[in-house]
């Protein structure tokens, strides 16, 4: 599941035309990796719980900037598991 999980966060970050190449599971959501800004990083959120049905409250945002991708998807792909 984290795979398909990572699989579609960097075809969403594409799709919000970031540079995808060079990120791995150690580049961060936030500054001085991806580089989402609050809005950019609430998009992405809502597409990954349109996807997964996962949800992620606005307390969370802050969190979130700060986690990696591989941090990032670990977390959504362990909500998923907790939905079972």
């Amino acid at each position: 599941m984290k795979e398909e999980v990572r699989e579609f966060v960097i075809a969403q970050l594409q799709d919000m035309n970031y540079d995808t190449e060079g990120i791995d599971d150690d580049t961060t959501l936030g500054p001085a990796g991806v580089d989402l800004e609050s809005l950019a990083l609430a998009d992405l959120s809502v597409r990954v719980e349109d996807r997964f049905g996962v949800r992620f409250s606005d307390d969370e945002s802050e969190q979130l900037a700060l986690m990696t991708v591989g941090e990032f998807t670990a977390e959504v792909a362990g909500r998923v598991a907790q939905q079972v």
